[in-house]
């Protein structure tokens, strides 16, 4: 495929550890560059089919290495690989585009933080393929992230229903009026023109005939707790279908890199 980004650097694989790639490209959207770390499974657990690719959106305050050196990411689905647990995946783990405390994943500010992610990071992984792999890739996309990455995450598949083949939200924010709990910049910088792409449950409502596989997860010592029981029930009397589950813990590491593996299960079930 064509490539529509002006510049493209990747790391050098002779200083790479771990499966990991770092992957920079300068892109419209961004009006000027943006990262991501992907990870590929090693030789002797890709086979001949193409392979599907995980999108894991991080939170605030954090950037593309967060989810790998953070949450080790790679090991987790390494592991769920090894155990025949899931089918081998590769994994994309972008920026937000590095505005603010946190960009939301939205459009806003002249910069589509949206598209970043729905239409450059697929196109960036790609480039850490082989070229007769790269042009069959990927063969399905799944979506996921925590906290304002879970936002990211339910909101992107919810506004573009056929683009993801299913989605996992941890920890997540479910509506824009929730960020000012995290970030320092003012609420009217994340606002939109349409109010009802300030909700995960209002897109998921107006695009309910065609939604992707929807699974979310929160701590019952999150300060998101009761948002996160408020979007289930909103989901729960439309007829919404989805998955959604409460374990012990709180708004922190320890409980997104234990639970990232029931997100990548809920991704290999679909399939």
């Amino acid at each position: 495929m064509a490539s529509t980004f002006r510049t493209i650097e990747l790391s050098n694989p002779a200083y790479e550890q771990d499966g990991l790639r770092s992957i920079t490209v300068k892109t419209p959207n961004l009006k000027g560059r943006g990262d991501l770390t992907v990870w590929l499974p090693g030789p002797d657990l890709i086979g001949n089919e193409p392979l599907p690719l995980v999108i894991l959106l991080h939170g605030v305050y954090g950037s593309h290495w967060a989810w790998s050196l953070k949450g080790g990411a790679h090991r987790t689905a390494e592991r769920l690989i090894r155990e025949g647990r899931i089918r081998p995946m590769m994994l994309a783990m972008p920026s937000d585009g590095l505005w603010g405390d946190g960009s939301g994943y939205l459009p806003h500010n002249s910069s589509d933080f949206e598209r970043w992610i729905v239409d450059d990071v697929p196109q960036a992984a790609a480039a850490a393929l082989p070229p007769d792999q790269a042009a069959i890739f990927p063969s399905q996309l799944f979506i996921a992230g925590l906290s304002m990455g879970g936002f990211g995450a339910l909101r992107l598949a919810a506004k573009y229903p056929e683009r993801f083949k299913a989605v996992c939200g941890m920890s997540s924010i479910t509506h824009v009026d929730q960020l000012p709990l995290f970030v320092e910049e003012p609420l009217s910088s994340y606002r939109q023109a349409n109010s009802v792409d300030e909700s995960v449950l209002d897109l998921m409502v107006q695009n309910r005939a065609k939604l992707p596989p929807i699974r979310f997860d929160c701590g019952t010592n999150d300060l998101l707790i009761e948002h996160n029981r408020i979007l289930h029930r909103g989901l729960s009397e439309q007829g919404i279908a989805h998955q959604y589950v409460e374990y012990p813990g709180g708004h922190e590491w320890p409980y997104w890199e234990e639970h990232l593996a029931d997100a990548l299960l809920f991704f290999a079930s679909t399939v």
